[in-house]
């Protein structure tokens, strides 16, 4: 498997701990190869994080320098004080309350974090926000999930002058797009860093000094199409090292 995942930049020892998705029963735990090969072509360590008591996460964070949330299923309402509404996708109450809570503390332990797409609804949820539970039935827009290969670009996003994501990608940037949730009210110490062109926010970021980046689109998936999209791995990889 090491084989495929491409060319280590150079040997560091930032650990970084990427969360995970189970089966319904938990019998089986996984994550899409892509982030793996992401974070170890950007010069870290991936770490596997599969979801568990608040002791684990305790555990994990002794290890880990920075955290990558990754993709997966919607984040159940109820933990942003809302009822489920029509269009709500697969929960899994479980790791989403892992992913609060390791999220917290790592924010609180000012370790860095990247977090894509259903990551960056939870890095969202986490900080005190809340969601479109489905953009098509709350928005009409149906810009944001139309299928095909996973490195495809979908549409654009207008990036935030001043901004991380601005100095690594430039003004504007296509990207691919999985989702059917959004970012609807911006959890504190967060900022908006780019919207797509119906207004949907497709990144944010932390306004403190810790890197804290979350984007809509899924990153690992372009990295060996459109090399820009590198940027934020190794970006992200660069913050977690030094911070150890």
């Amino acid at each position: 498997m090491w084989k495929s995942l491409g060319r280590r930049e150079q040997p560091v020892a930032a650990v970084i701990g990427l969360t995970c998705d189970s089966d319904p029963d938990g019998r089986r735990v996984f994550l899409n190869s892509a982030y793996v090969a992401a974070i170890y072509q950007a010069g870290g360590i991936p770490l596997l994080l599969p979801s568990g008591s608040k002791e684990m996460a305790e555990e994990y964070l002794k290890i880990i320098d920075g955290l990558l949330l990754t993709g997966g299923g919607d984040v159940d309402p109820r933990l942003y004080g809302e009822e489920p509404k029509e269009g709500l996708g697969r929960v899994v109450r479980e790791r989403d309350e892992f992913e609060l809570y390791i999220t917290r503390r790592a924010l609180f332990l000012g370790k860095p974090i990247l977090a894509i797409c259903r990551g960056m609804q939870l890095l969202n949820v986490a900080a005190g926000g809340t969601l479109y539970q489905d953009i098509v039935r709350e928005l009409g827009s149906s810009l944001h999930n139309p299928g095909g290969p996973r490195h495809a670009l979908h549409h654009r996003v207008e990036i935030q002058p001043g901004t991380l994501l601005g100095r690594w990608l430039g003004g504007q940037v296509g990207v691919n797009s999985m989702h059917h949730q959004a970012v609807r009210s911006l959890g504190q110490g967060l900022r908006v860093s780019a919207t797509s062109e119906d207004g949907v926010i497709e990144a944010i970021e932390g306004t403190g000094e810790v890197f804290v980046v979350g984007v809509q689109w899924h990153p690992e998936e372009l990295t060996n199409f459109y090399p820009e999209q590198h940027k934020l791995f190794k970006n992200f990889v660069a913050a977690a090292h030094v911070s150890i």
